[in-house]
């Protein structure tokens, strides 16, 4: 591999370590706000299930529409199938606190 090649898929692998580390803070701060809001007994709302349904709808897209780019390495490939398998847990945490009516 020539020095311009291994430049270049340097740069890309990067580029997708960020963008998976922006998912990865998404989930983070959704799983947060989740939790939050499962603990109290009226923000329960429909707004907040539209909101909430909306966000996890759009990093569901993003996150099962990668496909995996060839030379990537290991630890981006682990990370993707992570991320698949905690968006799958998100949602289910998301339906049961959304399962519970508020208070309004």
């Amino acid at each position: 591999m020539n020095q311009w090649h291994k430049e270049v898929m340097q740069d890309l692998d990067h580029g997708w370590t960020t963008y998976l580390q922006g998912l990865e803070r998404s989930l983070k701060q959704l799983d947060r706000d989740i939790t939050e809001t499962a603990g109290m007994a009226d923000a329960c709302t429909d707004e907040w299930c539209q909101a909430t349904e909306h966000v996890l709808d759009d990093l569901t897209n993003y996150i099962f529409s990668i496909h995996e780019p060839r030379n990537s390495n290991p630890e981006n490939t682990r990370k993707i199938k992570e991320l698949r398998r905690r968006v799958h847990e998100l949602y289910a945490k998301y339906k049961s606190a959304s399962a519970r009516p508020a208070n309004v």
